[in-house]
């Protein structure tokens, strides 16, 4: 016979007994050892390898069940609180600006210079700002010498926030708000997450 085969289990092998054609162990284990055609065709695998093979099986269903148990719970969890998550994002995003706002961390350049990009129409404009942000555009237009921002009006407005910009212009007027820049943020997050 030259098919060879293998046996896997978690324990080593205690015994392995050579059986003849009718199931009955060969009293002739040296010949068996030494002459592979005396090796008889069928090979007992012991009761305890057999059990330890399905115990094996069934512990590895149990397994793989339990892992799709917990991924179903996971997308379901997570599908059931994106709008949950997304406005929790957003509030704590907005804590984190309202502190940055009230140190006085921010630029508002960059806020105008976004504003003035959105407007359909560069002539002609009237950008409103908290009276604070005036006084800080005004000191940097000197200090920078900027002039993407020449041409342009500034009026200082008791009602517009800090780090919030307001711009007229002959074909509408556009707020650059920040509860309306989070708002929109939420609406993306809801939608794509």
């Amino acid at each position: 016979m030259s098919d060879t085969f293998a046996v896997e289990g978690f324990n080593p092998i205690g015994s392995v007994s050579i059986l003849d054609g009718n199931g009955v162990a060969s009293e002739n284990h040296a010949e068996a050892a030494t002459n592979p055609s005396a090796i008889p065709e069928t090979v007992a695998m012991p009761v305890e390898s057999q059990n330890q093979k399905e115990l094996y099986e069934r512990s590895r269903q149990s397994l793989q069940s339990i892992a799709n148990k917990l991924n179903r719970f996971y997308d379901e969890m997570f599908t059931g609180h994106k709008d949950e998550i997304a406005k929790l994002s957003v509030e704590i995003a907005r804590k984190v600006l309202m502190q940055k706002l009230e140190n006085g961390e921010y630029e508002i350049e960059p806020i105008i210079k976004e504003a003035i990009k959105s407007s359909p129409s560069q002539q002609d404009l009237v950008v409103h700002l908290n009276p604070e942000d005036m006084a800080a555009h005004e000191k940097a237009m000197q200090e920078n010498n900027d002039q993407a921002l020449t041409g342009i009006k500034f009026v200082a407005d008791q009602n517009i926030g800090p780090a919030e910009c307001t711009l007229e212009s002959p074909k509408g007027t556009i707020e650059s708000k920040i509860n309306e820049h989070l708002d929109q943020i939420a609406k993306t997050l809801v939608n794509t997450v």
